[in-house]
């Protein structure tokens, strides 16, 4: 009886086509997710709006709007993992770093890894400006012109340092009456470096703390990576909702800025980073292979915080000690954006240039680099691109207005940018980790391999066991069961 209830349960899991599914390569997953995507989003934009309504005051057709709710869900899912993930790592891994002789020299490698990778991708995008002068070709009207209503400044960036309460989250108030929370992760970095000095500090009275944090972080990577696996589901939304919403069209009238910005991220990610990780002796498919669940979600989640915890969790597989990738990350992903804060706001301070007949000059082009190099912490918690734009066009003297002439391809440019600044958050503590000798070497050589299908395969197979320890203990405590009733038996 228990042979056939046996063979019957592997029966059923070989027939369930959840588990089918599930043993389907994670990259493979998300590709498909991808094809998916698309192919709903063309069918959507062939369906077209329907009637503004006040429920619909935007005329999406229902396949828009149900993508629309499924990308959306999925995004705010992982930022709400989030705030949370930043706090708790960057405390854990600052404890962690008490027995690492050279976390000073980590973080300093990290921030100087930054710098490098932002230099060489803004030369890049300042050398393609210089070629072919995107806002002198451009059919774009000048009645698009509009200044943005967010700014960007480095005060903005000093007064961003200082948290508004504890926990780094603001308030507002909507004209409806209601009320919605957001979080600055800036703010939530300094909380975070700030409390995990003081444990240091505290010393051995902290412990308590410490394993409440680090119990606490096990569960919201638990929670974390249930949310990861919807990758693939999500991925259909949000690129779904893309294809079908945003104006392809507007392409043609700014046509060789969108070139050259997607040629720049083309010629980081495919010859930049595979040079520095050559240089470095790392394998090039080794690193792409592993960090592709990273980009292809930032690609179409156009969030780096949104991707952060992805981000994470695919440098770690790639032999980084938790240690350092809990630290790196997260402060990449405010600080670090060869896509946002390099090659677009560079083309963009050009293109506005080229319109507006100023001409630049050497100096012009320096600033442009200061400002992509040192700038991008300026925009962290707030909407990247665009004000890392207005920090560059204001430094330059550039009208502000140039900013509205750029909006109408902006979420095209911006998955592009978003899949660079993951790419790059993830290359930097792999190369720094390598050069300290702390990386995994093996399990970056297999990470492509083994990284998400081995994690569902332990995960199946520890439920798979659980099962069949529940099944021994209760055969066992049957007989003992009954033999302690048939001994009260006799003894009465």
């Amino acid at each position: 009886m228990s042979t056939s209830t046996t063979s019957s349960s592997v029966s059923t899991r070989a027939r369930n086509p959840l588990t089918a599914i599930t043993r389907i390569p994670f990259g493979w997953q998300v590709l498909i997710g991808l094809v998916l995507g698309i192919v709903l989003g063309l069918v959507a934009a062939q369906m077209g709006p329907v009637a503004e309504t006040e429920a619909n005051p935007d005329g999406a057709n229902w396949l828009t709007t149900t993508l629309d709710t499924i990308g959306t869900i999925f995004v705010t899912l992982l930022k709400a993992l989030v705030p949370p993930l930043i706090f708790l790592a960057i405390v854990t891994s600052i404890a962690n770093l008490r027995g690492v002789t050279n976390a000073a020299r980590l973080a300093g490698k990290t921030l100087l890894w930054f710098g490098i990778t932002s230099l060489i991708a803004v030369s890049i995008g300042i050398a393609l400006g210089v070629l072919t002068t995107p806002g002198a070709n451009s059919q774009v009207s000048a009645d698009a012109a509009e200044a943005s209503s967010t700014q960007g400044g480095w005060l903005d960036f000093l007064t961003g340092l200082v948290p508004s309460n504890f926990l780094g989250i603001t308030g507002s108030a909507s004209d409806d009456g209601s009320v919605s929370l957001s979080f600055n992760a800036l703010q939530i970095l300094v909380i975070s470096i700030a409390v995990g000095i003081a444990v240091l500090k505290v010393g051995e009275k902290a412990e308590p703390f410490l394993r409440f944090t680090g119990s606490a972080l096990e569960i919201v990577q638990k929670l974390l990576w249930w949310v990861i696996r919807l990758a693939p589901i999500g991925t259909v939304g949000l690129l779904g909702n893309a294809v079908a919403s945003y104006g392809w069209e507007a392409i043609g009238q700014l046509g060789v800025f969108a070139a050259d910005v997607y040629i720049g991220m083309l010629i980081v990610l495919l010859v930049v980073y595979p040079v520095l990780l050559r240089a470095n002796g790392l394998s090039i498919a080794s690193f792409f292979r592993g960090v592709w669940p990273a980009t292809s979600l930032g690609f179409v989640s156009r969030s780096s915080l949104g991707t952060m915890p992805m981000t994470q969790t695919v440098t770690e597989r790639m032999g980084v000690p938790r240690h350092y990738a809990s630290f790196s990350v997260p402060l990449g992903a405010t600080t670090k954006m060869d896509g946002c804060a390099a090659i677009y706001p560079a083309l963009a301070a050009i293109f506005v240039a080229n319109f507006y007949g100023v001409p630049l000059g050497v100096t012009d082009y320096l600033l442009i680099v200061l400002v992509s190099v040192l700038g991008s912490a300026a925009t962290a918690g707030m909407t990247g691109a665009t004000v890392m734009l207005t920090l560059t066009l204001s430094t330059l003297g550039l009208p502000l207005e140039g900013v509205g002439l750029l909006l109408a391809i902006d979420p095209i440019l911006d998955m592009g940018r978003t899949a660079l600044n993951v790419t790059g958050q993830s290359l930097v503590p792999v190369i720094v980790a390598k050069r300290e000798k702390i990386l995994d070497k093996a399990a970056y050589d297999a990470s492509a391999r083994t990284s998400f299908q081995a994690e569902q395969k332990a995960e199946a197979d520890a439920a798979e066991r659980a099962e069949s320890d529940d099944a021994t203990a209760a055969s066992t405590e049957a007989p003992e069961a009954t033999d302690a009733h048939e001994a009260a038996g006799t003894r009465a």
